[in-house]
């Protein structure tokens, strides 16, 4: 009985600490897993999408017009026998004790396009609406793409000062054993080891960089509690040189959802702009009704119904229809200004993205060449301070500038990949 106890207090020592690693064990993302998990996760993504399918429900109130109205009535009366309504109306009614139900169906014949183009208006707005939604994704994912490539080129530069201390250990260590042999003196220890603690300080920058950028990436997966999360660097994801510019702005103008969106605007205040102005025009109606009054007075009979169309004709309502034409129009105007700021503002974004990326691309060949040259200063002042003939100054200044060229080129190739991914986001063809 004993061992079984004893097997028993094992397992439950054990289990909390399998789940544990479980637990902790981090979550690993490709760029594409990253997009797929902001898009399901990202709250920014759920509110465009609920504003879409308000605009939705606005095209269907707007088309709501253009159907029948029916709606019942119930009426119980008690009056004085054969008294009449003296006062709030031209006419006196007679008024009768009564109890009664009914019916009333009403439909617009026509008012002359003033309600269609009301609800052509607002299903622009909609349709607006939607692209705004997908220029929303558009965002998210340049959003992703541009932290998950900061996480990259933040976890090469760790790589780097993590060499760095390493190599630079090595070296104080041998300048530690020289000047203990009096092969070397005190300052050449000193200058080693202000170089290593220069790396270790490098190393701590570099490693809380990568905290940030990685929780800023987690943010917009929509992780409240973020995981422990393992990048996935692509292999196949080489630059390549950027395109014309020509085509670019083209590509730009014709698939960017923000001027599709704009664009939408501009059709629904020219469809208000017209149901405004047509407003003027007659609306012509539809009315029938039926219904009973099983209590009456013995003057009421004990069913009613009627039928009848009703034309209506604007002659004066205080101007109105002049200043609800009038805004219509100054918001057209407004929406179409509105939409060449939008083209011009998107034009630049395109030229400043495809420099970015055109400059990115030409420091990948100079960054190469950068570190190819600070290796060889770097292997020619180590192997001279090793023969006698150089300084520990020179070795620590190699030391830096191949330091510096490394941390260049391994931004080099995310800083590339970064800017494609804006040119393709300025362009509209990021998704």
């Amino acid at each position: 009985m004993k061992w079984r106890r004893s097997l028993v207090i094992i397992a439950m020592c054990w289990t909390p600490l399998v789940l544990f690693g479980q637990a902790a064990a981090p979550v690993r993302l490709s760029l594409t897993d990253a997009e797929q998990i902001a898009l399901r996760n990202n709250p920014n993504i759920s509110v465009a999408r609920l504003l879409a399918l308000e605009s939705r429900e606005q095209t269907r109130q707007a088309r709501s017009a253009l159907l029948p109205l029916a709606y019942s009535n119930l009426t119980a009366v008690g009056a004085e026998a054969g008294s009449r309504i003296a006062a709030g109306g031209l006419n006196s009614p007679v008024l009768y004790s009564r109890s009664a139900y009914g019916v009333t169906v009403t439909q617009l014949i026509t008012d002359f396009g003033q309600t269609q183009n009301i609800v052509a208006s607002a299903k622009l707005r909609s349709q607006a609406e939607e692209q705004t939604m997908h220029a929303t994704v558009n965002q998210i994912k340049l959003a992703v793409d541009r932290e998950f490539y900061r996480s990259l080129s933040a976890q090469a530069v760790v790589d780097v000062a993590r060499q760095t201390v390493a190599s630079r250990k090595m070296l104080a260590d041998q300048v530690a054993a020289l000047a203990r042999n009096k092969l070397k003196s005190d300052l050449d220890l000193s200058f080693a080891n202000t170089n290593l603690e220069e790396a270790r300080l490098l190393q701590l920058d570099a490693q809380n960089q990568f905290a940030l950028t990685v929780a800023n990436l987690s943010e917009l997966l929509g992780y409240q509690k973020p995981p422990q999360i393992s990048l996935i660097d692509d292999p196949n994801a080489k630059p390549s040189p950027p395109a014309e510019i020509t085509s670019l702005l083209a590509t730009a103008m014709a698939q960017r959802p923000e001027i599709h969106a704009e664009e939408l605007l501009v059709r629904s205040a020219e469809k208000l702009q017209s149901a405004a102005r047509e407003q003027y025009l007659p609306s012509i109606r539809a009315m029938g009704l039926v219904g009973q009054a099983p209590v009456r007075d013995e003057h009421i009979p004990s069913w009613y119904g009627a039928a009848g169309i009703n034309i209506e004709v604007p002659i004066f309502n205080g101007f109105r229809i002049q200043s609800q034409v009038r805004e219509a129009k100054l918001r057209d105007e407004a929406e179409r200004e509105r939409l060449v700021g939008l083209q011009n503002l998107i034009s630049r974004d395109v030229r400043q993205s495809w420099l970015e990326e055109k400059t990115a691309y030409q420091r990948l060949g100079v960054t190469a060449a950068l570190l190819q040259q600070a290796k060889l200063g770097l292997d020619l002042a180590q192997t001279r301070y090793k023969i006698g003939l150089g300084s520990i100054v020179e070795v620590s200044q190699a030391q830096l500038q191949a330091t510096q060229a490394e941390i260049a080129k391994a931004r080099a190739r995310y800083d590339c990949l970064l800017a494609e991914a804006i040119t393709r986001f300025t362009t509209g063809t990021i998704n």
